[in-house]
């Protein structure tokens, strides 16, 4: 038994570093917008801010959908900002959240223009069709 638990801990251990080393570096080496709201598109592009927590789960559910959306739709602008860890982004989430009247104060939550999704249930479910809903009004 105790050696079932020392592997089942060894597991453990490995699939979080491997996951950090996979989320840090895929921050640092291309998934676009990670710096804040300067670097939002002055062309009047969509921007999808996805603000999420470092040890959030059900953040790491969402995740993998949020960067092949950002993959999918190169002309949109994706800020991926997690805000448990970082002051910069939290003022930057909650700024966003206080103009748009939200009082909902929990990770992972997507804005969209107006709209906000929240969850891993809402943000699979209605993020693309809404990125695309964006994209017709602004055509």
């Amino acid at each position: 038994m105790d050696k079932i638990l020392k592997i089942t801990a060894a597991l453990v251990v490995v699939v979080f570093i491997g996951c950090a080393v996979v989320f840090f570096t895929g921050i640092q080496t291309g998934i676009p917008g990670v710096l804040g709201t300067e670097n939002a598109p002055s062309s009047g592009n969509l921007t999808v801010f996805f603000f999420y927590g470092e040890e959030c789960a059900h953040c790491h559910t969402v995740m993998p959908l949020v960067i092949n959306l950002s993959k999918k739709y190169p002309d949109v602008e994706f800020q991926i900002l997690e805000i448990w860890h970082n002051q910069k982004n939290y003022d930057i989430y909650s700024k966003i959240n206080a103009e748009l009247k939200s009082f909902y104060t929990g990770v992972p939550e997507v804005i969209v223009g107006d709209t906000i999704l929240s969850g891993d249930r809402d943000i699979p479910e209605k993020l693309e069709t809404t990125i695309q809903e964006k994209i017709k009004k602004k055509n």
